[in-house]
């Protein structure tokens, strides 16, 4: 299965790896333009229902059919919680509970307008990778989450650092850093980059 793990990017447990629907796959470059075409229809998706339709976003539904919508081509566990801990994320058995919190939390801060709307965004996609609930794609699911929650305020979506997040850019390093600051208490550095 899919050698070159790069820094940075959560492994896939071989029980995961078994779900992927491409067995020709053998490298990360492979398995990430497979997953980029995905993520692009994705994106379709999730314009059509959330800002074309106004489908809220802050919902469990959405949150896991966006990521299945993302990657349900690619991996056959796509939009399901992961199954294994991490060296990132919560306890597996707590990820329901973990997100029912954030939507709950995000809709209060949205209804009583407690943060401007890229502040609930990011917000949201920290806690969102903190959560860390799907085997693969919780960083690029993350990101696409909080640009719908701020284009659903009227806001355009956030431009994360201007350009893409490959796995080796000097971007990722920055993102990086901005997530640990966060782990931290302080979301300046993460909400200067997502505008940057």
């Amino acid at each position: 299965m899919v050698s070159n793990q790069p820094d940075g990017t959560t492994p896939i447990d071989p029980d995961e790896a078994e779900g992927l629907f491409h067995a020709h796959v053998s490298t990360r470059g492979e398995l990430d333009e497979l997953e980029e075409a995905n993520i692009q229809q994705g994106l379709t998706w999730a314009q059509q229902k959330a800002i074309r339709r106004r489908t809220d976003v802050l919902t469990e539904e959405f949150l896991f059919e966006l990521h299945r919508q993302m990657f349900g081509d690619v991996w056959k566990w796509a939009g399901t919680v992961r199954l294994t801990d991490k060296t990132i994320g919560i306890d597996k058995f707590q990820i329901h509970t973990e997100v029912r919190k954030l939507i709950e939390d995000a809709q209060y801060w949205r209804s009583h307008q407690t943060y401007s709307p890229d502040e609930i965004a990011v917000r949201f996609h920290h806690r969102l990778v903190w959560i860390h609930p799907f085997p693969n794609g919780n960083g690029r699911h993350a990101r696409m989450m909080a640009d719908l929650i701020v284009q659903q305020a009227g806001e355009e979506p956030f431009s994360w650092g201007g350009g893409g997040l490959t796995n080796t850019s000097e971007l990722r390093v920055q993102y990086i850093k901005a997530l640990q600051e966060a782990d931290r208490g302080n979301l300046d550095l993460l909400i200067d980059f997502s505008r940057s």
